[in-house]
């Protein structure tokens, strides 16, 4: 491009950019600011959270429990702040986990218990009562019935002339715990099976599974979906306390259902 050219260019261009300035003074105006964005914190506050996924039965301490930033607004009652509770970490170490806690969950008063040697009464609701039951690989689901877990008991019992009878005492038990052992195969292979099957039971509950162990050949626990964990817990085989009730039941014999019956704790016929 020739100079000549360039010259008039430029002296056009500052021209412009002076007649610009000049009608923005005449006019009154001032050139545009550049707005600037506040960003105001929202007030937040410490609050006493799980460090890890802690399942019942489980025992707080510092390395499972931390303080978390929580917006102010967002704390509803019943969660343990720093600023009421500063030392409640140390407070807190050694106590048992009633119902399971999540990673980064506010820990609640309802779902922790009294830190104290009495896991077992610690983890029962009120009312409620703690009975043990033998269990196998065959008779606990293969091994998979696990601590809050539901659970049906069923009882097979061998009648007088031979037949074996199923009956469903207890529907819809919760797990308390789990005696798991440690067992090693021939090929050397570990694996971990339960032999004991703490159930949550009420009064009534624990003296049917009492008679029904003493008339038992084996009692058997069948694993429900957590989805029935709303459905009623409270249903019992009470023909077994009482002898008044009746109960249907299925009449077993070789390996085949033969027909259903009538019972109120008597014998097939």
């Amino acid at each position: 491009m020739k100079p000549a050219r360039i010259l008039i260019l430029t002296v056009a261009v500052v021209a412009a950019g002076l007649a610009g300035v000049l009608a923005m003074r005449l006019s009154g105006t001032s050139a545009p600011q550049i707005a600037e964005t506040i960003i105001e914190k929202q007030p937040s506050i410490n609050v006493l959270v799980s460090s890890a996924n802690l399942p019942v039965g489980s025992r707080l301490n510092e390395e499972n429990l931390r303080w978390l930033p929580w917006p102010e607004d967002g704390v509803v009652e019943g969660v343990i702040t720093q600023s009421a509770r500063p030392e409640a970490i140390t407070e807190l170490s050694g106590m048992v986990v009633r119902l399971p806690l999540f990673e980064g969950e506010p820990v609640r008063a309802e779902k922790i218990a009294d830190s104290s040697n009495r896991i077992m009464s610690s983890l029962l609701p009120a009312g409620k009562r703690a009975v043990a039951t033998e269990i196998s690989v065959a008779t606990g689901a293969g091994g998979f019935v696990l601590p809050n877990d539901r659970v049906d008991v069923i009882m097979v019992r061998r009648s007088e002339e031979g037949r074996f009878l199923t009956e469903e005492v207890l529907t819809n038990i919760r797990v308390l715990a789990v005696d798991q052992q440690i067992q090693e195969s021939q090929d050397g292979q570990k694996t971990v099976i339960g032999t004991t099957a703490t159930l949550e039971l009420t009064p009534d509950q624990a003296k049917v599974i009492t008679v029904a162990q003493q008339m038992a050949d084996r009692l058997t626990l069948a694993l429900r979906s957590v989805a029935d964990a709303q459905e009623p817990d409270t249903i019992a085989a009470d023909y077994l306390l009482s002898g008044g009730g009746r109960a249907e039941i299925q009449v077993i014999k070789s390996g085949a259902i033969v027909g259903n019956q009538k019972a109120a704790g008597a014998n097939a016929q």
